[in-house]
């Protein structure tokens, strides 16, 4: 079945109303679950990975496409963003994503940019925060619009599961949106997919397109880095970020934002007798550099083994 595109916020809910109440009357259950991809277009096989993680754990899965333009600081960033409608929704129908929304600025604003915003507070003000002032409060904002807009409700009277799945290649946006979720009681189970890369080892991303041919091969000493801080973590080693902080500084072409190990929910720099004793637990490495033009993030969760 062709897969069904809408532009409205009523038509989203009238479409959700009708698949879930569908997929319940087959069930014969009175109940059916829903999965939601929030995107902004230009997909790769990184969103693939998310629509086919939600196709497989619900009876409807919802797919948005939407620039938000709440999230870009810089409007000649949002005006080259590309936009992809026809070639998103083909790749979305052949995962068994069942709806796309895909609504237009003023559908989502109407009136013009909101006057009230979800803050993303002392979580949003550092790394990508600090990088993209405002840039979290923008996530928030149109991602708890998406969680309204698509929250299918109870079906004959029982509970209906509701799954919003996110990628760890934005590892900070994840820990920002789970932090939202359980700070304003949203009825909705977050779920995180893990990076896609390439066979090179870089993280699938849309703006992977901007990077030249030269650019890409230097691009790949990122993962290189966060591999060795693995190893480490692996290993049970103190984890000093400075020799991986060293390998990307010597990479030409290379401009590094910041290199750390933090905490996975609070995304605060790992204490510092952790830097000078064996490794246990978990926790995250995070990376932002300058590849020629392309500003790229990656990221790499650290476990003792």
């Amino acid at each position: 079945m062709p897969i069904t595109v809408v532009r409205t916020k009523a038509e989203l809910r009238s479409e959700i109303a009708r698949l879930v109440d569908e997929h319940a009357g087959r069930r014969g259950e009175g109940a059916a679950s829903l999965g939601l991809v929030a995107t902004m277009g230009a997909l790769h096989n990184g969103h693939r990975m998310l629509a086919e993680a939600a196709v497989a754990g619900n009876d409807v899965v919802v797919a948005s496409v939407f620039v938000n333009p709440l999230q870009f600081g810089d409007p000649n960033d949002l005006a080259r963003y590309p936009r992809t409608l026809d070639a998103d929704a083909a790749l979305l129908e052949s995962v068994g994503v069942d709806l796309v929304f895909a609504p237009s600025v003023e559908e989502m604003y109407p009136g013009g940019d909101p006057l009230v915003r979800v803050t993303a507070g002392p979580l949003g003000e550092k790394w990508e925060g600090a990088s993209r002032p405002g840039h979290f409060d923008g996530v928030l904002t149109v991602v708890s619009k998406l969680f309204h807009l698509a929250s299918p409700g109870p079906v004959a009277g029982r509970p209906t599961a509701f799954r919003a799945y996110f990628g760890q290649k934005d590892a900070q946006q994840l820990a920002i949106v789970r932090r939202m979720v359980k700070d304003l009681d949203f009825a909705v189970e977050v779920v995180g997919v893990p990076i896609v890369r390439a066979e090179d080892g870089l993280a699938l991303s849309s703006r992977n397109q901007f990077l030249g041919e030269e650019d890409r091969e230097a691009a790949l000493v990122l993962s290189r880095a966060l591999r060795l801080m693995d190893e480490r973590a692996s290993a049970h080693e103190p984890l000093v970020p400075d020799d991986a902080v060293a390998l990307i500084e010597s990479q030409p072409g290379v401009g590094l934002d910041y290199f750390e190990v933090v905490d996975p929910d609070t995304l605060e720099p790992l204490a510092f007798n952790c830097r000078e004793t064996p490794f246990t637990g978990e926790a995250l490495a995070i990376v932002a550099a300058r590849v020629g033009d392309v500003r790229l993030i990656d990221n790499m969760p650290l476990k003792a083994n």
